[in-house]
């Protein structure tokens, strides 16, 4: 599998709020054998990866895939506001990001920091081999500790709003959220029950910092329209008209999977299966970090035996996200020689060492050797 495959889903007109426009994605069978449940934590996190590296953050809630058939239990809700809620709130501690409950039919797991911490793991042992123009922070560390930021969904302006506002269609397993029409993510449930649930808990995701500024610099968007032309008097009846709104609704499905979606649908992504279900598997993905200019999302789904979504979350990277992560992958390929780097990017030892500075990864340079080379090779 090298591709998100959406087959199942239908896209339904999109509604806008301001600069935000939410596109519904419907099925019109539910997925059965799956369900998805929340626990509420409401605060901050620490994660036991069990390699003693700890992943911390904001984690308001956890997900519970459910594939045990027992339907008693459901997706729970809950929050609390206002003057009565703590001024401090405790940091919850979870072992793993992904963990096994109740005899192997349920999975608990952190949604989004699933996929976030597979980003902050990109290279994260550092150098494999100990040249001198790395740190022995970064021989003996690696990359530890790696820090990005991101805003939690009632940070972004508008968001809460047109989420409040949303009109949940029958049949509704998901959408796509644009910000400024730039995709910022997409979420999928395999069941309409759990979409109504989870449908608030968009508004406490994570968003990356080019969502936020989208949304507070762009202008409003043009709301969706239909118009249905009567050439010819060919619209006399009422099933008339039914086929000419159902051909636009077709047209406006086609031209959202072949241009607003296309980056996210038409990439090819590196898949990591993080755990195996009966009848479906739990991955993290990262997209290929080409420096083309095009939306790269890193993301976690649920994914059955052909392949097909049944749940997903996606993260939109920011342009420096991406650059760290090309970086990265390049360095690696060169087992961390900065000379061979620069060959394969085209470039010089003195901006290889530079865009590892602007990365943030400067500190793991060896300030003196990389001077003295560039001192004894100032052409290189």
């Amino acid at each position: 599998m090298t591709r998100i495959d959406l087959t199942g889903l239908e896209v339904r007109p999109a509604q806008v709020w301001g600069g935000v426009r939410l596109v519904p994605l419907v099925r019109p069978e539910p997925v059965e054998g799956l369900r998805l449940h929340r626990e509420v934590y409401g605060g901050g996190g620490a994660v036991d990866l069990g390699d003693r590296t700890t992943y911390t953050s904001y984690i308001p809630h956890g997900l519970v895939a459910d594939w045990s058939g027992d339907e008693r239990e459901s997706a729970a809700y809950g929050t609390r506001l206002g003057d009565d809620a703590p001024h401090a709130v405790p940091v919850r501690r979870h072992h793993r990001l992904a963990k096994r409950r109740h005899g192997g039919k349920r999975l608990r797991f952190l949604p989004l920091h699933l996929a976030l911490e597979g980003y902050l793991a990109l290279h994260f042992g550092g150098p494999s081999i100990v040249w001198d123009e790395w740190s022995q922070q970064a021989v003996r560390r690696g990359l530890s500790p790696r820090a990005e930021a991101a805003y939690a969904g009632w940070r972004v302006p508008g968001l809460g709003e047109a989420l409040r506002i949303f009109e949940i269609h029958p049949g509704q397993c998901g959408l796509m959220l644009y910000v400024a029409d730039s995709l910022a993510a997409a979420f999928v449930v395999p069941h309409p029950e759990d979409y109504r649930v989870l449908h608030p808990t968009l508004v406490e995701d994570l968003y990356g910092e080019l969502v936020h500024q989208y949304a507070f610099y762009g202008a409003p968007v043009p709301e969706f329209t239909a118009r249905i032309r009567d050439e010819g008097g060919s619209v006399r009846t009422l099933a008339d008209l039914r086929t000419a709104a159902r051909a636009q609704e077709r047209a406006w499905a086609e031209a959202h999977d072949g241009l607003m979606a296309r980056d996210l649908l038409g990439t090819s992504y590196a898949f990591e299966r993080v755990y195996r279900m009966d009848s479906s598997d739990l991955y993290r993905f990262l997209p290929p970090f080409r420096r083309t200019g095009e939306e790269q999302h890193i993301g976690e789904l649920i994914a059955d035996r052909k392949g097909r979504t049944l749940y997903l979350k996606s993260f939109r990277l920011s342009e420096n996200q991406i650059r760290r992560g090309h970086l990265l992958r390049r360095l690696a390929d060169c087992d961390w020689h900065l000379g061979r780097t620069a060959e394969a990017l085209g470039t010089t030892y003195a901006e290889v060492a530079r865009r590892v500075t602007a990365a943030g990864l400067g500190s793991l340079l060896n300030a003196q050797v990389i001077a003295q080379r560039l001192r004894e090779t100032p052409d290189c």
